[in-house]
């Protein structure tokens, strides 16, 4: 599709790029490097984006990658030797293997399809899984676990890790606690109506609690009506189904969580993948949606439906909501929000991204958001219309199947939503979230500031920083408890093999002091493993905006 912009403002758009290879030559404007906030019309972020939208997705040097597959490679001809010494008992076999009386049988176990996990995850499976034994809040205690055998067994030591630095829960406001006075309601509510309901919302398991919450819901997100759940990835897989089905499209995001690819199989509708918060290939398929119609028949789509979330949590990269909302209306679809990680994280009074972009919540369809993050407690909610509530109430699986939030629960997440609507009768929530943003803004810009390649927005809590090389996935983890900081790493398959990764969860409850021991951590390690990739330093240059090659209407 032609730049409208570009067309009619030739010079101009010229202009622009000759700019911008002059700033790129500096180091300043880093143009594969960061996404910038769109322009409508050739006019600098137009009507859709009220702030700058700014996302880091730097590319390492060639050699980082050329030695991260190298040192795959090398992994796995050792993996392959391994096995081979396996098979001729010249090393202890650990794994799952046919019985002998079973060889003329289809197998039920695929020897190849667990190579990586026996040869490369063992190897540093000591990293995940760690259990605790305190609340999940600022700081947590480890149980000490050794392994006797490589990582295949542990044995637990009877000592205890003490005042671990946690930046990998997802306790996003510090609601996670164990202060007696902040959870005082929550223990009434224990004593009255014990831990568990025994029933499902549509037989005997609808409680006051669950209609009072649902009412709380309703008005936090300016919505008419919402329904809650006990579990956030039930929220997404059990209700997708009852909203689509066969002769329907799904447009989904490349990134997007499990939950909502579970979903969307489920429905038994045609799925398409988009690039990631890449507004080009979403609006090519909804054109070829609606021009071509299904496949064969040729008849038009029953519906179109846009599955995105608000804070993608493995990229830490915040959805094009304006962008996406324009693109729907353009073209009649629907759009389904799933804000688990934004509501509560981003937006000024913490109602997600559609705050945050100053948006309507009428221009999405579904909003979806769960409880297990920003409110410390369990569960998930859809809100929106109320005929749309009304339908799922009756059609959804997880109403009619699943067992009912619990009461302690559901007063744990009325505390936490009145906390941040200021009906408790003070500030704290409404200080929760601006502190929340501090934190995550000071810990993101130290980061730049000191060479690390981190994946993202600037305001999103989720801060990825790259290992890139899978023998740095286990040597950072466990340097890193050493200094008795808690971290969370992530490798293949969970993300693409050449980006390996640490994913740091900010917190309200963060003190300055706590984020710079981590800082500090992270600056001693970085020099030691060599994880200090970014080519560009922090610009003090304005911010500039790539152009758009769509027009988008309103």
């Amino acid at each position: 599709m032609a730049n409208p912009s570009a067309v009619c403002n030739g010079h101009l758009h010229h202009h622009h790029h000759q700019k911008q290879n002059n700033l790129l030559k500096s180091g300043i404007y880093k143009k594969n490097g960061i996404t910038k906030g769109m322009k409508k019309n050739g006019i600098s972020n137009g009507t859709l984006y009220k702030k700058t939208f700014i996302e880091h997705f730097e590319q390492a040097p060639m050699y980082v990658a050329v030695l991260t597959f190298l040192g795959f490679g090398v992994g796995t001809v050792f993996g392959y030797l391994r096995d081979f010494m396996r098979a001729w008992g010249l090393e202890k076999r650990n794994v799952a293997a046919e019985r002998e009386q079973q060889k003329d049988f289809v197998p039920l176990y695929q020897d190849f399809e667990n190579f990586y996990t026996r040869n490369l995850y063992m190897r540093i499976r000591d990293n995940w899984n760690r259990p605790i034994c305190s609340v999940p809040g600022p700081q947590f205690d480890l149980m000490e676990r050794v392994t006797d055998d490589y990582n295949w067994t542990f044995r637990f030591t009877g000592r205890t890790i003490k005042n671990v630095i946690n930046m990998g829960s997802y306790n996003y406001l510090g609601f996670a606690e164990t202060d007696v006075n902040a959870l005082k309601t929550v223990t009434i509510e224990l004593q009255k109506y014990g831990t568990g309901i025994c029933s499902t919302r549509q037989e005997m398991g609808t409680l006051d609690k669950h209609i009072e919450l649902e009412k709380l819901v309703a008005k936090f997100l300016g919505v008419e009506d919402a329904m809650v759940f006990g579990m956030g990835f039930a929220t997404n897989s059990m209700n997708i189904p009852a909203l689509v089905g066969k002769g329907c499209l799904i447009l989904s995001d490349e990134l997007n969580h499990t939950s909502l690819v579970l979903g969307a199989r489920l429905s038994g509708a045609t799925i398409r993948i988009f690039k990631h918060n890449n507004m080009q290939s979403l609006e090519q398929l909804l054109r070829d949606a609606i021009i071509y119609g299904q496949p064969r028949s040729r008849r038009a789509w029953r519906k179109i439906i846009i599955l995105v979330e608000g804070i993608y949590s493995m990229e830490g990269s915040i959805v094009r909501l304006p962008e996406i909302v324009s693109l729907k209306k353009k073209y009649k679809a629907y759009l389904y929000l799933d804000e688990a990680h934004s509501i509560g994280a981003v937006g000024a009074t913490g109602r997600g991204v559609v705050e945050y972009f100053g948006m309507s919540p009428d221009d999405v369809d579904v909003l979806m958001g769960t409880f297990t993050k920003s409110f410390g407690a369990a569960g998930g909610y859809i809100a929106g219309k109320k005929d749309l509530v009304d339908f799922l109430r009756t059609h959804s699986h997880s109403a009619v199947y699943a067992t009912s939030m619990c009461p302690p629960v559901a007063e744990q997440i009325i505390r936490a939503m009145k906390c941040l609507m200021g009906l408790d009768g003070t500030t704290q929530g409404l200080q929760r979230v601006r502190q929340l943003g501090k934190n995550t803004r000071y810990f993101r810009r130290r980061l730049h500031e000191m060479g690390f390649i981190i994946y993202g927005n600037d305001d999103s809590p989720v801060v990825p920083l790259l290992l890139y090389m899978p023998g740095k996935i286990g040597a950072f983890a466990r340097r890193m408890l050493e200094k008795n900081i808690g971290v969370v790493v992530v490798g293949f398959p969970a993300t693409p093999i050449t980006e390996s990764r640490a994913r740091f969860c900010v917190s309200a409850a963060h003190t300055r002091e706590m984020l710079d021991t981590v800082l500090n951590a992270l600056d001693e390690l970085g020099d030691f493993l060599h994880l200090k990739y970014s080519r560009y330093s922090k610009s003090s240059h304005p911010e500039l905006y790539e152009e758009t090659r769509l027009e988008l209407e309103d």
